[in-house]
């Protein structure tokens, strides 16, 4: 398989395309305005612990509190702390302490962002601190020392565990990455120094500082995929910055990786992201229909509880035999699903309908298909067996918001349900609150302001919409247009004073 990452950098975003084979599969966008935070640690302060939901609301200075539930606190949580209940832990031996018995309210505490914001929830924190470099992975207050599993040589596996046990200053861990493969001792020790040295640093700060306080800031997006995602699967990396590449290619030096020869600083009229038909994906992705090459097309629905997956045959001919071409059609939406979760960055709960298919033979091959694909992605993926209805269940990691929400924003008249009410709805909702009006003691002379489409719409000669409103309720209606109301708003205002009533009689 052939890989690429594709950087286009302008004064607004920073976007970063991951191509397998020619195909987007994973798109990352950073603005000025909406930086990546996964990986920042904070000196925080509990603002509330919740026995009941195992977790505890942190403040670490955000609009929403960080969440941080008792299963990411860790097991040498104590270490974290600004204060804690020593006589506790002493009476525990340190194990099987209740979290929610360490924590309390106005406490301070240190932890690190693993999930961005998303909606209305704030961060999800961890008090497992990592410090990410470019060949190992620094875990302060642990003691174990991991392997990337990507790494298939026994004896290249061994080797590095025994150099990190040399290296390795007690009271921490080491995992050690994949791109670490065949380096050096001396590659590898310089590469922890700068991990400790930084870690000296928010030692320091967490003795000095007071919460909320950022402690630490990881790289951003740009750098931290090309430490995290740039290794020697990649063919090339292209950019169309040349500060962007004159960076990149001074860090993969700096840190002793032969990978900067690999880099290459783009230089054409026409946009990155249309020479590579980028753009074009990234157009796509954000739609609810996806054609697929033999004709049939998968439906991709978002909502606030999950993700729902519909596969159609739509113009797909296939022969006679309707088992044969519902195998096919699922085979490529199968392959086509895992790439557009991929690209869009989907999490939480996954639902997709598969054409119904009657054999368990062909249900497996599906099944196969999709744990196929999935293998190739970085997040963690939890895949069901497929119901008797077609449906198949799974669950797909999610560490920052979708795609589409980095792009688009909920729409202003529709709030995201992408609905408004119909001009009929409109009128009907006009002549409520006009029944609720004529029931008072109010002056029968009303201004009624709306959208100038509304007014028209009452307006109307051939139909009178407006003079049958009036003479059913004994009442005189004057319009006014208003552009600055939403298309489905209205306001009722007493004519004599102009003073606005709406709320009194629209609920």
């Amino acid at each position: 398989m052939k890989k690429e990452i594709i950087i286009n950098s302008t004064n607004e975003d920073t976007r970063i395309a991951l191509l397998e084979d020619g195909k987007l599969v994973e798109l990352f966008v950073e603005r000025p305005d909406n930086e990546r935070m996964v990986g920042d640690i904070y000196k925080g302060k509990v603002r509330k612990v919740v026995k009941g939901m195992q977790a505890a609301f942190i403040d670490i200075g955000f609009e929403q509190d960080a969440f941080l539930h008792f299963s990411d606190m860790g097991s040498n949580v104590n270490q974290l702390f600004a204060d804690i209940d020593e006589e506790l832990l002493e009476t525990n031996g340190g194990d099987d302490v209740d979290p929610a018995d360490l924590l309390r309210n106005g406490q301070e505490i240190v932890v690190q962002i693993i999930k961005e914001p998303i909606s209305n929830k704030g961060p999800r924190v961890t008090t497992e601190l990592t410090l990410p470099g470019r060949f190992v992975v620094l875990v302060p207050n642990q003691h174990r020392i991991g392997v990337s599993r990507k790494i298939s040589s026994a004896r290249e596996r061994r080797r590095l565990r025994q150099m990190a046990r040399k290296i390795l200053p007690k009271n921490f861990g080491l995992i050690i990455r994949t791109v670490a493969e065949g380096k050096s001792d001396e590659v590898l020790k310089q590469d922890l120094q700068k991990l400790l040295k930084t870690w000296n640093k928010i030692q320091n700060k967490i003795k000095n500082s007071r919460a909320p306080m950022l402690l630490f800031k990881d790289l951003g997006m740009a750098s931290s995929v090309i430490r995290d995602l740039f290794t020697k699967d990649v063919h090339r990396v292209v950019v169309d910055s040349r500060k962007m590449y004159r960076d990149i290619v001074k860090y993969l030096r700096e840190v002793g990786s032969e990978l900067h020869e690999r880099v290459e600083y783009f230089k054409s009229k026409e946009p990155i992201f249309d020479v590579f038909h980028i753009e074009e994906e990234i157009q796509k992705s954000l739609q609810k229909k996806v054609w697929m090459k033999n004709g049939g097309y998968i439906i991709i629905e978002h909502t606030e509880a999950l993700t729902v997956v519909d596969v159609n045959s739509g113009r797909y001919f296939g022969k006679k035999d309707h088992e044969r071409n519902s195998l096919k059609i699922n085979l490529e939406a199968a392959r086509e699903i895992a790439r557009q979760l991929r690209l869009r960055d989907v999490g939480g709960l996954i639902v997709i309908d598969f054409i119904d298919m009657l054999e368990e033979n062909n249900k497996q091959k599906v099944l196969n298909e999709l744990r196929k694909e999935f293998a190739r992605d970085r997040a963690v993926t939890k895949i069901e067996g497929m119901s008797r209805f077609g449906l198949v269940e799974m669950t797909r990691q999610r560490i920052r918001p979708s795609l589409i929400y980095n792009i688009n924003e909920p729409c202003p008249l529709c709030e995201g349900s992408g609905l408004v009410p119909t001009k009929g709805t409109i009128l009907a909702n006009i002549e409520r609150a006009l029944r609720r009006y004529v029931a008072t003691d109010l002056d029968r002379r009303i201004i009624l302001r709306a959208h100038p489409n509304v007014v028209e719409y009452l307006n109307n000669k051939r139909l009178s919409r407006r003079l049958r409103l009036m003479w059913k309720y004994w009442i005189k209606i004057d319009t006014e247009e208003d552009p600055t109301l939403k298309p489905f708003e209205f306001r009722i205002l007493i004519k004599k004073t102009r003073e606005d009533v709406t709320e009194r009689f629209v609920y």
